[in-house]
């Protein structure tokens, strides 16, 4: 066999087993989650265990040290949301027959002489009207326990996949100098110089990346507690620092805290203002997340227009739902490097320097 025939049949061989990887990666894409999870924490944690050892902490002493620290942040949250929505459930049970009487005194006229509706709530008829519903309700809470029980090997694998991202994390930020050798060892000597530069141009666009979503977040936070306060919504504080710390979630962040600071501005019973200065705060505080500090403070940093950072969201979020829209500045900012390196070969190629071939 030629040494040309012999590269080429190696060639087809190592195509063949990259596509039987690509292939066993999408039939295992349900349980990959925690490992992606776990992978993508493990790098934003990683620079701070580095500069834990580098000061004399040991190595599985700052890792134990960061989980802590990642898991306090969380708990905090937590402690934010909980007591918050706990006392919104508190203010609705006890203003509900204060609410009922609002709605007869300016609602309902208001169906009369539109549409000819005539209804009247009496708050005092409610515990009267849910015991004599009582067997409807008894019949809605079996479907309920039954949709649970369906859906209880969904719930375990949730539950299962939450538990299982942290000891993920853990081994993975316990040896992450020895797996990054192991897949440096792995890359063909030839391309290994240009291989690592290319990491190191990704690692270093990633970082910038991570600076500036920090502080968009920061920003925000400023902008909805404040905006919140000047709305005079209660509980402002909590509100925007909750809502500006989780803009980092495509859509579940923004829909939590817009979600929270509705439901408070409609249990002041204060009339429509409160309601609609929350409707304007986070109007605007998503056309400035969108457009202003998303594409200037993320966007500049990692070397992408302001438009090409909008089209990205857009796309990415078509293509792939979700967690396209999550992934899609960070995935953008690392195919921008490889199109740099694309558009020097082109550069550099016989097709745009016009050159005769033969």
């Amino acid at each position: 066999m030629t040494p040309e025939r012999a590269d080429r049949l190696q060639t087809l061989i190592w195509s063949a087993l990259g596509l039987a990887v690509l292939w066993l990666l999408f039939l295992l894409s349900p349980i990959l989650s925690p490992f992606l999870l776990a992978g993508i924490m493990a790098y934003i944690c990683a620079p701070l265990v580095e500069r834990l050892e580098r000061v004399g902490v040991p190595r599985l002493a700052g890792v134990l040290l960061v989980m802590l620290l990642l898991t306090a942040i969380l708990t905090l949250l937590l402690l934010i949301l909980l007591p918050l929505v706990n006392q919104e459930a508190q203010q609705l049970m006890a203003r509900l027959p204060d609410g009922i009487r609002l709605l007869n005194e300016q609602l309902m006229p208001w169906l009369k002489q539109r549409f000819g509706i005539q209804l009247k709530l009496d708050p005092a008829a409610l515990p009267g009207l849910l015991a004599d519903n009582r067997d409807s309700t008894q019949l809605i809470a079996q479907k309920l326990l039954a949709s649970l029980k369906i859906g209880g090997i969904a719930l375990f694998g949730i539950v299962a996949n939450l538990l299982l991202a942290p000891v993920v994390m853990f081994f993975l930020l316990r040896d992450w100098h020895e797996l990054l050798a192991r897949l440096g060892s792995a890359i063909p000597r030839p391309w290994h110089a240009k291989t690592l530069a290319i990491v190191t141009e990704i690692n270093a666009v990633l970082a910038e990346f991570l600076r500036g979503q920090l502080s968009v977040m920061l920003l925000l936070s400023l902008y909805y507690s404040v905006g919140l306060w000047a709305a005079g919504i209660g509980f402002a504080l909590p509100v925007g620092m909750l809502t500006g710390l989780l803009v980092f979630i495509p859509y579940l962040g923004f829909a939590t805290g817009f979600t929270l600071a509705l439901t408070v501005a409609a249990l002041q019973f204060s009339g429509m203002e409160p309601v609609l200065g929350v409707l304007a705060v986070y109007g605007i505080g998503q056309g400035l997340e969108s457009f202003v500090l998303t594409p200037w403070l993320v966007g500049k940093r990692i070397g992408l227009h302001p438009l090409a950072v909008i089209f990205a969201l857009l796309a990415f979020g078509q293509l792939f739902g979700f967690f396209g829209v999550l992934l899609a500045l960070p995935v953008s900012a690392a195919l921008l490097v490889g199109l740099r390196e694309l558009r020097t070969l082109y550069l550099a190629s016989r097709l745009y320097r016009g050159e005769d071939r033969s």
